[in-house]
């Protein structure tokens, strides 16, 4: 059967892959397709010397471990750092100033016993209960 003859990029592709075999190491786990991959070769063909997408995933996913690790390390570091009876002091205070807004909050929506308007007026004031029972 005769070959046919393919494209001159086709060739140089192919010459490009056998090159750099981790690119195929890529297709066969399914990281990329060929297609995608001749398609980004030929888009930068004139920089095909430095192209190189294993060596692109291969450093981002370094980033990315460098990243985390970085991460995980100043958490690390901040909790060694943490004075316990501070953060405890850091918590009563943030409790005594919510407490201090939903104090606030009740008075200004007139809801609860615990407003001064409602307790000085008395009950005369008092919305009539809308589920009152009379006895027979």
């Amino acid at each position: 059967m005769a070959k046919e003859k393919l494209h001159p990029s086709i060739e140089q592709f192919k010459q490009y892959v056998k090159a750099h075999p981790e690119i195929i190491k890529q297709v066969r786990s399914g990281k990329k397709k060929w297609q995608e991959l001749y398609e980004e070769w030929y888009l930068l063909e004139d920089e095909a010397e430095t192209y190189n997408p294993a060596a692109d995933n291969h450093s981002k996913n370094e980033e990315n471990t460098d990243k985390s690790n970085d991460w995980m390390t100043n958490v690390v570091g901040s909790l060694k750092n943490m004075d316990v009876d501070q953060m405890q002091g850091y918590i009563a205070n943030m409790s005594q100033a919510l407490a201090a807004i939903q104090g606030v909050i009740s008075q200004f929506s007139g809801g609860g016993g615990t407003s001064k308007s409602g307790s000085s007026t008395g009950a005369s004031q008092q919305k009539p209960n809308p589920f009152t029972f009379k006895k027979d």
